[in-house]
């Protein structure tokens, strides 16, 4: 084979390389393993709440306020739950408070700074930092963006990173409702039944917080409750309506699109989205 020619095929070899190159990972989304990771992440907190059912006799709250009366969510009380409200590890007398104090509202349970009885008694975070995403609501939504909640509270947050209007780099939090297992309904055509399994209503003000960025965008799943009976019905089940995980908990992730009830959701359940 002359010269020539042999240059000629080499360069259509390097030309072949590049463009199956290009194919395999540039022309790809740009995150195509973050399901995967969210799962991941999912798992690695599921084991957590596990590991505090065991030590407290049941899954931690998830209702939208504190005994008290006070907003305080099911992403909050998640939070707390897995890292504790300052991520040194949860305080077995917690009773979820969005002030942090005791049942008798004598003793603060997470003082600042801790003492050291205080740490000593604590479990101990369930979760490994990099695992946990945990940020203050004042890095996601921004100082007065907070609505009824504490700019200092945490929040897990999904893989879904992104630069924020705060300038922070976040996720959005991980949604948590745990089920109510004495009531046995799932209705779709009325979010606001009193029998339903889980209560929307859990997260519901944390999903009313202007989107970081998107001021004039609204999650699906605020502005339609129903979307979230839709996307969490067991549709194994051929007869009546029923929630997937009816006697434990349901996490959801907004996905990459940062909103919630839309197609790209992830739940620790399979699901598939419906109009």
């Amino acid at each position: 084979m002359k010269k020539g020619n042999i240059a000629i095929v080499i360069i259509f070899l390097i030309l072949l390389l590049l463009m199956l190159f290009y194919f395999l990972f540039l022309s790809h989304p740009r995150h195509p393993r973050r399901p995967v990771t969210q799962k991941a992440q999912f798992n690695a907190i599921q084991a957590g709440i596990e590991l505090f059912s065991n030590k407290n006799d049941g899954y931690p709250p998830s209702e939208a306020l504190d005994p008290n009366g006070q907003p305080y969510c099911g992403a909050m009380k998640l939070s707390e739950a897995m890292m504790g409200r300052d991520l040194l590890g949860f305080h077995p007398d917690s009773v979820f408070r969005a002030d942090g104090m005791d049942t008798t509202n004598t003793k603060q349970i997470y003082p600042v700074p801790p003492k050291p009885e205080d740490l000593k008694a604590r479990m101990g975070t369930l979760l490994q930092y990099e695992n946990a995403n945990a940020y203050r609501l004042l890095d996601i939504y921004g100082s007065g963006n907070t609505g009824p909640f504490k700019e200092s509270h945490f929040v897990l947050c999904d893989v879904y990173t992104r630069k924020m209007g705060t300038g922070y780099k976040t996720g959005m939090p991980i949604l948590y409702y745990k089920a109510n297992t004495s009531n046995t309904e799932h209705d779709v055509n009325n979010p606001d039944n009193p029998k339903n399994t889980y209560n929307y209503k859990d997260n519901h003000a944390l999903l009313s917080l202007d989107i970081s960025g998107q001021p004039n965008e609204k999650h699906p799943l605020f502005t339609n409750p129903r979307i979230f009976y839709e996307m969490t019905k067991d549709r194994n089940v051929s007869t009546g309506s029923k929630p997937n995980r009816e006697d434990s908990y349901i996490l959801i992730s907004a996905g990459k699109d940062g909103l919630y009830g839309t197609a790209d959701d992830i739940c620790n359940f399979e699901w598939k989205y419906r109009e």
